[in-house]
Protein backbone atom coordinates (compact mmCIF):
# COMPACT_ATOMS: atom_id res chain seq x y z
CA UNK A 1 0.00 0.00 0.00
CA UNK A 2 1.12 3.54 -0.73
CA UNK A 3 2.00 5.33 2.49
CA UNK A 4 0.78 8.78 3.52
CA UNK A 5 3.10 11.51 4.79
CA UNK A 6 1.18 14.58 5.94
CA UNK A 7 2.75 17.93 5.12
CA UNK A 8 2.01 20.36 7.97
CA UNK A 9 3.41 23.52 6.33
CA UNK A 10 -0.05 25.09 6.15
CA UNK A 11 -0.48 24.84 9.93
CA UNK A 12 2.65 26.97 10.23
CA UNK A 13 1.32 29.45 7.63
CA UNK A 14 -1.76 30.02 9.79
CA UNK A 15 0.32 30.37 12.94
CA UNK A 16 2.74 32.82 11.35
CA UNK A 17 -0.09 34.97 9.98
CA UNK A 18 -0.94 35.97 13.54
CA UNK A 19 2.28 35.39 15.44
CA UNK A 20 2.57 33.42 18.62
CA UNK A 21 2.30 29.66 18.84
CA UNK A 22 -1.22 28.81 17.70
CA UNK A 23 -2.16 26.69 15.94
CA UNK A 24 0.56 24.40 17.26
CA UNK A 25 2.39 22.61 14.45
CA UNK A 26 3.56 19.75 16.67
CA UNK A 27 0.09 19.22 18.12
CA UNK A 28 -1.38 19.08 14.61
CA UNK A 29 1.29 16.60 13.50
CA UNK A 30 0.59 14.49 16.59
CA UNK A 31 -3.11 14.43 15.72
CA UNK A 32 -2.25 13.20 12.21
CA UNK A 33 -0.02 10.46 13.58
CA UNK A 34 -2.61 9.43 16.16
CA UNK A 35 -5.08 9.07 13.28
CA UNK A 36 -2.69 6.68 11.52
CA UNK A 37 -0.58 8.82 9.17
CA UNK A 38 2.64 7.05 8.25
CA UNK A 39 4.89 10.09 8.48
CA UNK A 40 5.26 13.86 8.55
CA UNK A 41 6.65 16.10 5.83
CA UNK A 42 7.82 19.71 6.10
CA UNK A 43 9.50 22.06 3.66
CA UNK A 44 11.39 24.78 5.54
CA UNK A 45 12.28 27.69 3.27
CA UNK A 46 15.04 30.24 3.81
CA UNK A 47 12.48 33.06 4.20
CA UNK A 48 10.74 31.11 7.03
CA UNK A 49 7.35 31.85 5.47
CA UNK A 50 5.90 28.81 7.24
CA UNK A 51 7.98 26.02 8.80
CA UNK A 52 10.94 27.34 10.79
CA UNK A 53 14.09 25.63 11.98
CA UNK A 54 12.67 25.27 15.51
CA UNK A 55 9.67 23.43 14.03
CA UNK A 56 12.04 21.05 12.26
CA UNK A 57 13.79 20.19 15.52
CA UNK A 58 10.50 19.65 17.37
CA UNK A 59 8.96 17.53 14.61
CA UNK A 60 12.09 15.41 14.38
CA UNK A 61 11.64 14.59 18.07
CA UNK A 62 7.95 13.82 17.55
CA UNK A 63 8.54 11.44 14.64
CA UNK A 64 11.25 9.65 16.62
CA UNK A 65 8.78 9.28 19.48
CA UNK A 66 6.27 7.66 17.13
CA UNK A 67 8.84 5.67 15.16
CA UNK A 68 7.64 7.05 11.82
CA UNK A 69 9.26 8.70 8.84
CA UNK A 70 10.28 12.34 8.93
CA UNK A 71 10.54 13.69 5.39
CA UNK A 72 12.45 16.96 5.13
CA UNK A 73 12.10 18.84 1.85
CA UNK A 74 14.18 21.73 0.63
CA UNK A 75 16.51 23.32 -1.88
CA UNK A 76 20.06 22.11 -1.18
CA UNK A 77 21.50 25.04 -3.14
CA UNK A 78 19.79 27.79 -1.10
CA UNK A 79 22.41 29.58 1.03
CA UNK A 80 22.01 29.87 4.80
CA UNK A 81 20.65 33.06 6.29
CA UNK A 82 19.55 34.33 9.70
CA UNK A 83 17.22 31.72 11.20
CA UNK A 84 17.90 29.21 8.44
CA UNK A 85 21.12 27.19 8.70
CA UNK A 86 20.75 25.64 5.25
CA UNK A 87 19.08 22.43 4.13
CA UNK A 88 22.06 20.13 4.54
CA UNK A 89 22.81 21.61 7.96
CA UNK A 90 19.24 20.90 9.07
CA UNK A 91 19.57 17.34 7.80
CA UNK A 92 22.84 16.93 9.70
CA UNK A 93 21.14 18.13 12.87
CA UNK A 94 17.94 16.04 12.72
CA UNK A 95 18.83 13.10 10.43
CA UNK A 96 15.45 12.77 8.67
CA UNK A 97 14.53 9.36 7.33
CA UNK A 98 14.04 10.94 3.91
CA UNK A 99 15.50 14.09 2.38
CA UNK A 100 13.56 15.34 -0.65
CA UNK A 101 15.53 17.82 -2.76
CA UNK A 102 13.43 20.48 -4.49
CA UNK A 103 14.63 23.26 -6.86
CA UNK A 104 12.49 26.06 -5.44
CA UNK A 105 13.43 29.71 -4.99
CA UNK A 106 12.20 32.47 -2.71
CA UNK A 107 10.12 34.00 -5.48
CA UNK A 108 8.06 30.84 -5.95
CA UNK A 109 4.72 30.71 -4.17
CA UNK A 110 5.08 26.95 -4.03
CA UNK A 111 7.20 24.21 -5.57
CA UNK A 112 6.14 24.09 -9.21
CA UNK A 113 8.78 22.15 -11.17
CA UNK A 114 11.35 19.41 -10.85
CA UNK A 115 15.08 19.39 -11.47
CA UNK A 116 16.64 19.53 -14.90
CA UNK A 117 18.73 16.43 -14.27
CA UNK A 118 20.95 16.75 -17.33
CA UNK A 119 21.92 20.25 -16.17
CA UNK A 120 21.91 19.72 -12.38
CA UNK A 121 23.31 16.19 -12.00
CA UNK A 122 26.94 17.19 -11.43
CA UNK A 123 25.99 19.71 -8.72
CA UNK A 124 23.51 17.35 -7.06
CA UNK A 125 25.74 14.29 -6.89
CA UNK A 126 28.05 15.37 -4.00
CA UNK A 127 25.09 16.70 -2.02
CA UNK A 128 23.24 13.41 -2.42
CA UNK A 129 26.36 11.57 -1.26
CA UNK A 130 26.53 13.75 1.87
CA UNK A 131 22.89 13.06 2.69
CA UNK A 132 23.27 9.33 2.17
CA UNK A 133 26.26 9.38 4.52
CA UNK A 134 23.80 10.67 7.14
CA UNK A 135 21.62 7.59 6.49
CA UNK A 136 18.96 9.72 4.78
CA UNK A 137 17.04 8.17 1.91
CA UNK A 138 17.25 10.77 -0.88
CA UNK A 139 14.38 11.64 -3.20
CA UNK A 140 14.58 14.18 -6.05
CA UNK A 141 11.65 16.32 -7.17
CA UNK A 142 10.97 15.47 -10.80
CA UNK A 143 8.68 16.46 -13.64
CA UNK A 144 6.73 13.82 -15.54
CA UNK A 145 7.98 13.95 -19.11
CA UNK A 146 6.57 10.58 -20.10
CA UNK A 147 9.07 9.60 -22.78
CA UNK A 148 12.27 11.16 -21.41
CA UNK A 149 14.45 8.07 -20.92
CA UNK A 150 17.56 10.13 -20.29
CA UNK A 151 15.91 12.20 -17.57
CA UNK A 152 15.38 9.26 -15.22
CA UNK A 153 18.77 7.77 -16.07
CA UNK A 154 20.40 11.07 -15.12
CA UNK A 155 18.41 11.10 -11.87
CA UNK A 156 19.53 7.58 -11.03
CA UNK A 157 23.15 8.43 -11.80
CA UNK A 158 23.04 11.18 -9.17
CA UNK A 159 22.76 8.43 -6.55
CA UNK A 160 19.26 9.08 -5.21
CA UNK A 161 16.98 6.21 -4.24
CA UNK A 162 13.71 7.85 -5.28
CA UNK A 163 12.09 10.57 -7.32
CA UNK A 164 9.02 12.48 -6.21
CA UNK A 165 6.83 13.19 -9.22
CA UNK A 166 5.47 16.73 -9.23
CA UNK A 167 1.74 16.10 -9.65
CA UNK A 168 0.49 19.66 -10.13
CA UNK A 169 -0.13 19.20 -13.89
CA UNK A 170 -2.15 16.04 -13.22
CA UNK A 171 -4.29 17.83 -10.61
CA UNK A 172 -4.98 20.65 -13.07
CA UNK A 173 -6.00 18.19 -15.79
CA UNK A 174 -8.22 16.28 -13.36
CA UNK A 175 -9.93 19.50 -12.27
CA UNK A 176 -10.50 20.39 -15.95
CA UNK A 177 -12.36 17.11 -16.43
CA UNK A 178 -10.02 14.94 -18.52
CA UNK A 179 -6.80 13.60 -17.02
CA UNK A 180 -6.31 10.62 -19.35
CA UNK A 181 -3.35 11.99 -21.28
CA UNK A 182 -1.69 13.28 -18.13
CA UNK A 183 -2.17 9.97 -16.34
CA UNK A 184 -0.54 8.18 -19.27
CA UNK A 185 2.41 10.58 -19.02
CA UNK A 186 2.82 10.01 -15.29
CA UNK A 187 2.48 6.24 -15.63
CA UNK A 188 5.15 6.19 -18.35
CA UNK A 189 7.48 8.35 -16.25
CA UNK A 190 7.00 6.13 -13.21
CA UNK A 191 7.83 3.03 -15.23
CA UNK A 192 10.96 4.66 -16.66
CA UNK A 193 12.07 5.72 -13.20
CA UNK A 194 11.54 2.21 -11.87
CA UNK A 195 13.41 0.73 -14.83
CA UNK A 196 16.33 3.01 -13.93
CA UNK A 197 16.30 1.65 -10.38
CA UNK A 198 14.41 4.50 -8.71
CA UNK A 199 11.38 4.11 -6.47
CA UNK A 200 8.57 6.61 -7.01
CA UNK A 201 6.90 9.05 -4.63
CA UNK A 202 4.33 11.67 -5.64
CA UNK A 203 3.08 14.97 -4.34
CA UNK A 204 1.57 18.40 -4.97
CA UNK A 205 -2.13 19.22 -5.25
CA UNK A 206 -3.18 15.63 -4.63
CA UNK A 207 -6.51 15.41 -2.81
CA UNK A 208 -9.25 13.02 -1.80
CA UNK A 209 -10.94 13.85 -5.09
CA UNK A 210 -8.05 13.01 -7.43
CA UNK A 211 -5.72 10.66 -5.51
CA UNK A 212 -7.52 7.38 -6.18
CA UNK A 213 -7.54 7.83 -9.96
CA UNK A 214 -3.86 8.71 -9.89
CA UNK A 215 -2.82 5.65 -7.89
CA UNK A 216 -4.91 3.31 -10.02
CA UNK A 217 -3.12 4.55 -13.15
CA UNK A 218 0.44 5.09 -11.92
CA UNK A 219 2.19 1.89 -10.86
CA UNK A 220 3.88 1.21 -7.52
CA UNK A 221 3.83 4.66 -5.94
CA UNK A 222 5.60 4.21 -2.63
CA UNK A 223 4.55 7.39 -0.84
CA UNK A 224 2.40 10.46 -1.27
CA UNK A 225 3.02 13.65 0.71
CA UNK A 226 -0.12 15.74 0.96
CA UNK A 227 -0.55 19.03 2.76
CA UNK A 228 -2.49 21.86 1.16
CA UNK A 229 -5.56 19.85 0.14
CA UNK A 230 -5.57 17.72 3.28
CA UNK A 231 -5.46 20.71 5.62
CA UNK A 232 -8.17 22.42 3.56
CA UNK A 233 -10.38 19.33 3.73
CA UNK A 234 -9.74 19.10 7.46
CA UNK A 235 -11.34 22.52 7.96
CA UNK A 236 -14.66 20.87 7.14
CA UNK A 237 -14.27 17.31 8.37
CA UNK A 238 -11.64 17.58 11.10
CA UNK A 239 -7.99 16.60 10.97
CA UNK A 240 -8.24 13.06 12.32
CA UNK A 241 -11.25 12.22 10.15
CA UNK A 242 -9.55 13.58 7.04
CA UNK A 243 -6.38 11.56 7.66
CA UNK A 244 -8.50 8.43 8.17
CA UNK A 245 -10.35 9.17 4.91
CA UNK A 246 -7.02 9.26 3.07
CA UNK A 247 -5.90 6.03 4.70
CA UNK A 248 -9.16 4.33 3.72
CA UNK A 249 -8.70 5.51 0.14
CA UNK A 250 -5.11 4.25 0.05
CA UNK A 251 -6.22 0.89 1.41
CA UNK A 252 -8.85 0.55 -1.30
CA UNK A 253 -6.61 1.16 -4.32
Amino acid sequence: MTVLSVNVNKIAVLRNSRGGGEPDVVRAARACLDAGAHGITVHPRPDARHIRADDVYALAELTREYGVEFNLEGNPFAPPRAGYPGFLALCEQVRPAQATLVPDGDAQLTSDHGFDFARDAAALQPLVARLKALQCRVSLFADAHGDADDDMRHAAAVGAERVELYTGPYAEAHAAGDARAMLARFAATARRAQAAGLAVNAGHDLSLDNLGEFLRAVPNVQEVSIGHALIGEALYAGLATTVRNYLALLGSV
